[in-house]
């Protein structure tokens, strides 16, 4: 049993839930069986348990300093961050021609789900690089290819997505950083600065290569005047620096272990960058990497809670207090604390949010195989379905699962409080999610404001499907009838939801995405509450084979429908309301 995630689960998950072996029915995976697939994650779960969970106390507590301009980071990490290259954890879903093992992005996800969980901020390295790599290797020149991916690939050379400014986080269309054309084509000078970029220094590999967003000279305004840029902290040949200047490092709350710097760029007018793709697309491009980071952020959030659960549950299975509230002899041993309603009530709601939320993000993570590598028919429908799922995946997961969190730190009541034990780092670490790769509202509105719309609604009326299948065919199990009528009901509330939602529209914008992040919520909960019934059917059909297992499953999905589903109907009169306070009031009146 590993302390930081359920084996078991992550196997129900992959294996009977979804039934991932089928992937390799698609040519791009056809070398990989179910035998190779936990090969991978057995390989993970080494890693994890014998090099990442080992530091993960000492990287909290031994932040990086900013030492004579570089960073320096926990030294146990370089060992750490030269085997995820060598064992080819950075390009295994890239094409064999690539050096890569074409393995299926839901398999790299869980892979990446079980390091999370043993050390968050250790994990972080490897999977940043791999999506400045799938980047250059997207839409870069062959000559930019060759010249910066085989580097990373080993992880001799850091990835980083460099794009927020002191004036420009959300709003990347106020970015400044420039970009002057130099005499050599796609070469160009930088000069500008960059904040909070993950990773953006450190003394665990031989360079760092940001993949930039600036502005070339004479560009548009706004969005349609951003490009890419490879941007090296030393240039590639020589080794000699590229004027890219840690100015400072950010103390952060949590996730102490992976540095988060300041950049100052070209301020000795020496720094140059290398177009990637065509001028002026730069944030068409990135959106590829922050997609993927989005879905990688849900799943960061989900690992988190996860150890958290775990470290709960051993806690409530061992720790002695009270006795049953029907007990009055006083003579009798102290229970433990698990056999307490209270308690179960958490430990109930912490394994129906990570493991719901795990369910989700496994979901969309086959989604996105199928998208990319798939031959189906209904290709557009998936894709549409995945663009739809994104925003909720991404934020409902980072949001509630600092309420599981939170969840832990109660059970263990003032030991929870304490260093002593891991789960007050925990619930620091996870607090970072709700904000990284687009706050909650940014998604919101983008999940209402635009992937409820476009294409004529297809992602909704695809979600609005696939719910459906799934209701029908856990109304056929008589032990899931409750559960499937319970999940239909709130399924036509949410539908109508959307439908008023859409009527506001008349009303302006601001109306009409003044709760988005409420509507967000209730598509949240929406969804876990479908992930759940998905798993009460797998459940149900399995349930001879591991009785205990199962019967935890059924039990969960129900705490599910009866405590967090209906939560739907309060969100949904809100939004039916015609009050808006939110737009209503003054500045002054705070």
């Amino acid at each position: 049993m590993s302390k930081f995630y359920s084996v078991r689960d992550l196997e129900f998950q992959i294996f009977e839930n979804l039934d991932l072996s089928q992937l390799t029915a698609i040519p791009y995976f056809a070398d990989h069986s179910e035998d190779t697939f936990r090969m991978v994650l057995s390989a993970a779960r080494e890693i994890a348990e014998r090099s990442l969970y080992p530091l993960l106390t000492a990287m909290d507590r031994n932040e990086p300093v900013l030492e004579g301009g570089r960073i320096k980071i926990h030294p146990g990490m370089k060992a750490i961050v030269k085997q995820f290259g060598e064992d080819g954890w950075i390009n295994a879903t890239f094409s064999h021609e690539e050096g890569g093992q074409q393995l299926p992005w839901t398999i790299h996800l869980a892979a990446g789900y079980i390091l999370q969980a043993a050390n968050y901020s250790a994990s972080v390295f490897p999977f940043l690089t791999t999506g400045a790599a799938n980047l250059i290797r997207s839409f870069g020149s062959e000559e930019l290819i060759q010249k910066f991916t085989p580097k990373m690939y080993s992880g001799d050379w850091q990835g980083t997505m460099a794009l927020t400014e002191p004036d420009a986080g959300s709003s990347l269309s106020d970015l400044n950083t420039l970009a002057i054309p130099t005499s050599k084509e796609g070469v160009f000078q930088i000069k500008g600065q960059k904040i909070y970029i993950s990773c953006g220094d450190h003394d665990a590999c031989e360079n760092v290569i940001h993949l930039m967003l600036a502005r070339i000279q004479g560009a548009p305004a706004g969005t349609k005047g951003i490009s890419l840029f490879v941007v090296p902290q030393k240039d590639p040949e020589t080794g000699e620096p590229n004027d890219v200047l840690t100015e400072g490092l950010y103390h952060k709350m949590g996730y102490k272990g992976a540095p988060i710097a300041h950049l100052m760029i070209g301020s000795n007018e020496a720094c140059l960058g290398y177009l990637v793709g065509e001028a002026n697309q730069g944030l068409k491009y990135m959106f590829q990497m922050m997609n993927e980071a989005r879905l990688g952020v849900g799943m960061n959030a989900v690992a988190i809670a996860s150890a958290a659960y775990q470290s709960s549950l051993s806690y409530a299975k061992e720790r002695p207090q009270g006795r049953k509230i029907t007990e009055k002899d006083l003579s009798k041993p102290q229970v433990p604390i698990i056999e307490h309603a209270d308690v179960k009530r958490m430990l109930l709601f912490q394994k129906s949010i990570t493991e719901g939320s795990l369910a989700l993000l496994m979901y969309c993570s086959w989604l996105a195989d199928q998208v990319s590598h798939g031959t189906s028919g209904d290709h557009g429908a998936m894709e549409a379905l995945l663009d739809l799922l994104t925003p909720i995946a991404k934020s409902y997961p980072s949001e509630i699962g600092l309420q599981s969190t939170s969840a832990a730190v109660q059970i263990l009541g003032g030991a929870g409080y304490t260093t002593d034990f891991p789960v007050e780092q925990y619930y620091r670490e996870a607090r970072i999610h709700p904000i990284h790769e687009g706050t909650t509202g940014i998604h919101g509105m983008d999940l209402l404001g635009r992937k409820v719309l476009i294409q004529d609604g297809l992602g909704w009326k695809a979600l609005m499907k696939a719910i459906g299948n799934d209701i029908k065919e856990a109304s056929q199990l008589g032990e899931l009838e409750k559960m499937s009528a319970a999940l239909a009901r709130y399924q036509s509330m949410s539908n109508q939801c959307l439908q008023e939602q859409l009527v506001k529209m008349k009303q302006g914008t601001d109306v009409f995405l003044a709760d988005a992040t409420l509507f967000l919520e209730l598509c949240g909960h929406l969804c876990l509450g479908w992930m759940w019934v998905r798993q009460a059917v797998s459940a149900s059909k399995n349930f001879e084979r591991d009785p205990v297992f199962y019967k935890g499953k059924i039990r969960a999905a129900e705490y599910f429908m009866e405590y967090e589903l209906v939560k739907i109907e309060s969100l949904a009169k809100r939004l039916a309301s015609d009050s808006f306070p939110t737009l209503d009031i003054e500045k002054e009146g705070f």
